[in-house]
């Protein structure tokens, strides 16, 4: 995937360009899991870094996402229910932050 977005969580300003892949690893390992890696490079302090992340499959529309934005871990519950999809984030581990999304 390649895509744009503000900068990372924590920037007043900025933003960010990124690659990353994927794999869901279900079928390899018999794991509801499936990491990701790449590169992002933010406008905020014009640095190319590292992000990562895990997702691991709850069932009944549940996952945990631990994601590395390069600087900080966040910690994401995500409900998703047909197009909509809901995210209980814990910013840099420890504040609290929703969202609320619709695929179209």
């Amino acid at each position: 995937m390649i895509g744009t977005s503000t900068d990372r969580i924590g920037t007043p300003r900025g933003q960010a360009f990124f690659s990353t892949v994927s794999k869901n690893l279900k079928q390899v390992t018999g794991l509801p899991i499936a990491p990701y890696v790449g590169a992002a490079y933010g406008t905020f302090d014009h640095r190319l870094r590292p992000i990562a992340g895990l997702t691991v499959f709850l069932g009944k529309g549940f996952s945990l996402i631990n994601t590395f934005n390069g600087v900080q871990v966040h910690p994401v519950l995500n409900f998703t229910h047909g197009r909509h999809a809901l995210s209980l984030v814990m910013v840099k581990g420890r504040q609290p932050g929703m969202s609320y999304s619709v695929r179209f």
